[in-house]
Order: structure tokens, then C-alpha cells, then sequence
């Protein structure tokens, strides 16, 4: 049986896949964000969320839109202003929230947090186009091209769930620590708006590229 895509192709693909799951960027810094205000079920839920977006990421850029993303200039930009627009107001959210408490589910639903982590991602425009970029690189163009693209966003939505997890583990870890303190949970709420506001700024001023 002649699998989708090439083992030593597969091969490749994995280090390169987790080297850049690795690399800190909006997704794991709004994981981060979610675990250390919501504690392990939220972080992981994020996590979750998180990969959703991708999947239809990698849906799309298979299907070629996100070509048609980028021969647009003005789609581009109404959706990552969408994208500033929606983390300004998980910002102003956070503070509102009051002290935060690392696995009080009833704080923050974990439907929400996943609706809300499937919508940060979705409305960055630069994972269509990064992915775009990165997959075709490892299709061969003599095979069906959807099964490949199947396949390879299913590992490295697999890598970043592994990545994304422990990072959303620790943080948990990390806020229950410091939910014991008043001051110090009341402090969580304005890291995790201050992370939103940071993603915030760098959709907005981030090159089209």
C-alpha cells in the first residue's frame, strides 16, 4: 500500500515541524496566557483550540484560498485587524475577570476558551500563509496532493499539541502557585491581558510578507 507521503520525506518533515512548533509565537503564548489564569483543563483546552484552527489552516491552504489570501491585500487586512481587534478585547476581558483561580472551570467555560482560541487563531492570517509556505515544500507534486497535505498537518498539529501541552501543564502549575496570594492572583489577570495586548500589537504590526 503506497502511503500518502514518501517515509524519507516524512522523515524530514518531522524535526523541521517541531523545530518551528517549538518557536514561541501567538499560539503558545495565548496557551500560556490560558493556563496560567485557568489552570490545566483551560491551558489544554486552548491547546485544543488552538489545533482546530490549524487543521482548517492546513484545509484551506489545500484547497489553494489561502493563495488567493495572499493575491488580496485587502482580505489580508480585514482579518488581522478582526484578529487585533478580537485580543483587545480578551484583554480587556482579563482584567475585568477579577483574581484569578487556576481550575475553577466556572470562570471560564472550557467551551468558551476553545471557541476563543479556535478564533485567535483563525483570524491570523499570517498561519494561512505560513503554512502555505511551509507544507508545499515537503509535497511532491507527482502524487495527490490533498492526502499529502492531510497527512502533514496532522503531524505537525500533532507536534504542536505535544509543544503547546506542556506549555499549557507548566503555566497551570506556575498559577496555582501563585493564586495562593491575593495580590498575586489578582496580578495574573493583568499577565494575561498584558499577553493579549502583546499579541494584539504584533498581528498589527507584523509584515504582510
Amino acid at each position: 500500500m503506497n502511503l500518502p507521503v514518501d517515509l524519507l520525506t516524512l522523515a524530514a518533515f518531522i524535526p523541521a515541524g517541531l523545530a518551528l512548533n517549538l518557536t514561541p509565537g501567538a499560539d503558545m503564548m495565548f496557551v500560556l496566557a490560558q493556563g496560567l489564569r485557568g489552570g490545566p483543563r483551560a491551558g489544554m483546552m486552548a491547546n485544543l483550540g488552538i489545533a482546530a484552527g490549524c487543521l482548517v489552516h492546513v484545509a484551506v491552504a489545500a484547497l489553494g484560498l489561502a493563495a488567493l489570501l495572499k493575491a488580496h491585500p485587502a482580505a489580508f487586512e480585514a482579518i488581522r485587524w478582526a484578529g487585533v481587534a478580537y485580543l483587545l478585547w480578551l484583554a480587556v476581558k482579563s482584567l475585568w475577570a477579577g483574581p484569578a483561580r487556576p481550575g475553577a472551570v466556572a470562570a471560564a467555560p472550557l467551551p468558551r476558551i476553545f471557541r476563543e482560541a479556535l478564533v485567535v487563531n483563525l483570524l491570523n492570517p499570517k498561519v494561512a500563509l505560513f503554512i502555505l509556505a511551509f507544507l508545499p515544500q515537503f509535497v511532491d507534486p507527482s502524487r495527490p496532493v490533498l492526502p499529502q497535505f492531510a497527512v502533514l498537518g496532522l503531524v505537525f498539529n500533532l507536534g504542536g499539541l505535544l509543544v503547546n501541552g506542556a506549555v499549557a501543564l507548566t503555566a497551570a502549575g506556575l498559577g496555582a502557585r501563585l493564586a495562593r496570594s491575593a495580590a498575586l492572583s489578582r496580578g495574573l489577570g493583568r499577565v494575561s491581558a498584558g499577553i493579549f495586548a502583546l499579541l494584539a500589537l504584533r498581528l498589527a504590526v507584523m509584515e504582510r510578507g
